[in-house]
């Protein structure tokens, strides 16, 4: 059974229901139907009733158990508008213009979830990641003594040693450029909080550079590095967290003999802290191109309510996985 398929099935046990605001895009409504047919979450889709009746019928897309609501003529549109408007008050906002902003897909159903009518959403098949974050982070705020929201890849490499069986989280691949020494320590603690949320295994980050215990001259990038290190092990001894780390150090227990003996990690890393957006998205996508990985993401952590990103780039079983994942991440929120 594949990692998706262990989620999926977890989240039957307690099926929770998500938004999916991009209602015009096929392949989100080939995800509504696989996670409406397997019966791992409830749907709902926010748009016009007949377009995506339209859409749907024309792809011979069965989403006839999704629930659609049309923010224009939804008994919610006054309600969320109101409590748009007194979430944003203090930042200039006007009653019509929350009414306006009530209008976009993805506000209204950041609201749905705001306001318990759903329990997560998934968008960015079509919008760009600040679409989506951008009305998360208006409406749904940062998770409580959360200093940071994050973004991360759950990757799932086929035939793969490495990891756990293959499974890694990479991060941040999404969202921070150039993260802080204490914003890469935020992002290791919230990463090996959602590796144990996902795998239910144990953590064990590997904070990434081009240097492996001063193997390269010292210099500001590796410093960084070394210092989240540090801050990572002063916030949570617990976690089994190394670095800095190149990566075959990180993963491969017979470089790590050689090159970080007595490492901690010993060379089974599964959750990669990369020191910035550059190298973090660069390596996601080589390994998805090039390993023909499964690449889930980016999953955000750090907001209040379960809301996850996608590549614009995603197949309709791509967001199939990230609504079952949200899924999951909805139990334990």
């Amino acid at each position: 059974m594949s990692f998706i398929d262990d989620l999926k099935n977890r989240a039957k046990k307690d099926i929770k229901t998500i938004v999916l605001p991009e209602s015009n895009d096929i392949r989100v409504l080939k995800a509504a139907e696989i996670a409406l047919t397997e019966q791992y979450a409830k749907i709902i889709l926010i748009g016009d009733t007949n377009e995506i009746n339209n859409i749907a019928t024309s792809n011979n897309i069965d989403i006839s158990k999704a629930t659609i609501v049309n923010p224009k003529d939804s008994n919610m549109y006054e309600e969320f508008a109101t409590a748009f408007y007194e979430l944003r008050k203090a930042k200039g906002m006007t009653i019509e213009k929350a009414r306006e902003m009530m209008l976009d897909y993805t506000h209204f159903g950041m609201m749905m979830v705001k306001q318990e009518k759903a329990d997560g959403l998934v968008s960015g098949a079509c919008h760009s990641t600040s679409d989506t974050l951008r009305p998360a982070l208006q409406i749904l705020k940062t998770a409580p003594g959360t200093k940071l929201v994050s973004a991360f890849f759950f990757m799932i490499v086929p035939n793969c040693e490495y990891g756990e069986n293959g499974a890694f989280i990479f991060s941040d691949s999404g969202l921070n450029v150039n993260p802080t020494a204490d914003e890469l320590s935020e992002i290791a603690i919230s990463s090996s909080r959602s590796f144990e949320q996902l795998t239910g295994k144990t953590a064990r980050v590997a904070m990434l550079s081009y240097s492996t215990y001063g193997s390269a001259p010292s210099n500001d990038l590796i410093n960084k590095v070394v210092e989240a290190t540090n801050l990572v092990k002063e916030k949570e001894p617990n976690l089994i967290v190394d670095g800095e780390l190149q990566l075959d150090a990180a993963i491969v227990p017979e470089i790590a003999s050689s090159k970080a003996p007595g490492s901690v990690l010993e060379g089974k890393a599964n959750t990669l802290i990369f020191p910035n957006l550059d190298v973090g998205n660069i390596g996601y996508k080589l390994v998805q191109r090039l390993a023909k990985a499964e690449a889930y993401g980016p999953l955000c952590q750090g907001i209040a309510k379960p809301v996850n990103d996608l590549s614009r780039g995603c197949s309709a079983q791509d967001v199939a996985g990230v609504i079952a994942i949200t899924a999951v991440q909805a139990q334990t929120n």
